[in-house]
């Protein structure tokens, strides 16, 4: 019942399409929000780098021949391709053992998530559940690449199989944390992320990006969803 209760809220408002014009008439809203991803990012950077240098420590200790990060095209504000980065929690191969792996997708619509991923290596396993892998982000929001919160941003091949009530994901920039993030994150559906994310890009507000990171910083703790 509840995939298709989003199913009729997703046809309903796909001739409501929202528009970039919408999306960036705030101009103090987000200059504010850059500003905050600026400060945040850089300051998180800097108290996180003990952290980082352990981490990097235990991947190497794993498998030294393989890269510290994982460098991953993804795709952006208004499509725009960026490289995102992250703590490598998979081999080195990752990406070719991939096509083996698809049928065993565990999530329903435009991308790819297996709780039990044979790719994942020990501490990989560990920085993932913590979400301790995402960290290297902080340097695409620097960049202005992303943004502390916003909608995950997804690979290439998942936006060739996006419509247009998907694309509108694609409108702002996409952050390390979001409203999926925190509303179950990998126990809901592809169509479920969009309906977040489309809720949020229409109600975003500096007050509701502060209560998502505070529930994001909870989820971090918690580990609740992630995998």
């Amino acid at each position: 019942m509840k995939s298709a209760t989003v199913e009729q809220r997703i046809e309903k408002s796909s001739n409501h399409l929202l528009t970039a014009e919408q999306v960036n008439a705030d101009l103090s809203y987000l200059r504010m929000k850059r500003l905050i991803d600026i400060l945040g990012s850089f300051i998180g950077l800097i108290l996180l780098s003990p952290i980082f240098l352990i981490v990097a420590i235990l991947i190497k200790v794993e498998d030294p021949k393989g890269p510290v990060f994982f460098k991953q095209v993804r795709i952006g504000k208004d499509e725009t391709e960026f490289h995102m980065y992250k703590f490598r929690s998979m081999v080195t191969d990752a990406e070719e053992r991939l096509k083996d792996l698809l049928a065993l997708n565990e999530v329903s619509g435009a991308m790819f998530k297996m709780k039990d991923d044979p790719r994942i290596t020990k501490i990989g396993k560990f920085i993932r559940k913590t979400s301790i892998d995402e960290l290297p982000q902080l340097w695409n929001v620097l960049r202005g690449e992303m943004s502390l919160v916003g909608p995950r941003p997804p690979l290439p091949r998942e936006v060739e199989e996006y419509s247009s009530y998907d694309k509108q994901r694609l409108l702002v920039t996409p952050g390390c944390t979001g409203l999926w993030q925190v509303s179950g994150r990998n126990s809901l559906g592809f169509k479920e992320m969009v309906e977040l994310d489309v809720r949020y890009i229409s109600n975003r507000n500096i007050f509701f990006d502060i209560k998502i990171i505070f529930k994001t910083v909870k989820c971090m703790i918690s580990s609740d969803g992630a995998y």
